[in-house]
């Protein structure tokens, strides 16, 4: 635990919540500290699964970079139902860490990547036709467990297979999807709403470059590294977001934060590929005055009734 050593007497009391691996949190989140310490804000970073934390002796616990959750996420969600003044709140952490929650949206009316489920101890035959997918786990954080495949390559055809076999066997639910070719010169778009007076706002927008190169072959780190670039948000997205938005469990008014994550169909129009309400990288360090308005949305939820 990090404590930022000043007179906390009559300051509230934030944790910011990590993972042991990243104890002194994410180096973008680590812009926050300053904008918040300047408005009389006392933060701490805390380990989630700590433990000796006393949760309730915090005004607001807010949600980072606990990433090391995806392999338990059972443990993850009874613990965020345990701790008060939990941001984002703890209904959306269990709805949210499971994908499947693309479904909900799709059906909600919200333009998504078309995406086909396999069941624990369920089976996957690649289709007869040819083109790419992707295949990941329905719970997982920092694209784990998550590969490309070209159905045209007969070796890629078994490792696909092998693929969802895997996950299958290991209990978890498998997603399977067309790959959308555009995020290869596109990239795919990230938009970050943090919250205000009047509930969520748009903030800023990101381009990550293409990550997905082939099969999965494991990777050791918490997630993978990305190619992050400042993006100004087209007219298009926004409404693709608004409407994602609007179809949040609850309502979306009680958010913290939310991330919203687009690529272009094959028709160009932005579709949804992950809408991030946990524990989302939020790139305050790519956009002016982002880590301010962080620092604002944290006093914003502070400063609501309890």
């Amino acid at each position: 635990m990090t404590n930022h050593h000043q007179s906390t007497r009559g300051k509230p009391r934030v944790a910011l919540v990590t993972c042991d691996r990243l104890a002194e949190l994410d180096p973008d989140d680590r812009l926050v500290l300053a904008p918040l310490a300047d408005r009389g804000v006392h933060t701490e970073t805390v380990v989630w699964d700590d433990p000796a934390v006393d949760w309730a002796g915090y005004h607001l616990v807010v949600l980072r970079s606990p990433w090391d959750y995806a392999l338990r996420r059972d443990e993850f969600v009874a613990w965020a139902r345990t701790v008060p003044a939990l941001v984002n709140p703890a209904d959306v952490v269990a709805w949210n860490t499971d994908k499947r929650y693309l479904g909900e949206l799709s059906v909600a009316g919200v333009p998504t990547v078309p995406t086909s489920w396999v069941a624990p101890g369920g089976s996957w035959t690649p289709p007869a036709t040819d083109g790419e997918y992707v295949i990941k786990p329905a719970v997982s954080a920092g694209s784990q467990d998550t590969g490309r495949y070209d159905l045209a390559d007969l070796e890629h055809r078994e490792l696909a297979a092998a693929h969802v076999r895997r996950l299958s066997e290991a209990g978890r639910h498998t997603m399977v999807q067309p790959y959308l070719t555009a995020v290869d010169t596109a990239g795919e778009t990230a938009l970050l709403f943090l919250a205000g007076p009047g509930g969520l706002a748009f903030s800023h927008a990101i381009r990550k470059g293409p990550m997905l190169t082939g099969p999965d072959r494991g990777v050791e780190e918490l997630y993978k590294a990305e190619e992050i670039t400042a993006r100004t948000a087209t007219d298009d997205q926004l409404a693709v977001a608004e409407k994602v938005l609007a179809a949040v469990p609850g309502g979306a008014e009680r958010l913290l934060y939310a991330r919203v994550d687009l690529i272009p169909g094959p028709d160009g129009a932005p579709v949804l590929v992950e809408l991030e309400l946990t524990e989302p990288s939020l790139f305050i360090g790519y956009a002016d005055g982002a880590p301010d308005r962080l620092a604002d949305a944290i006093l914003t939820h502070l400063r609501r009734p309890a």
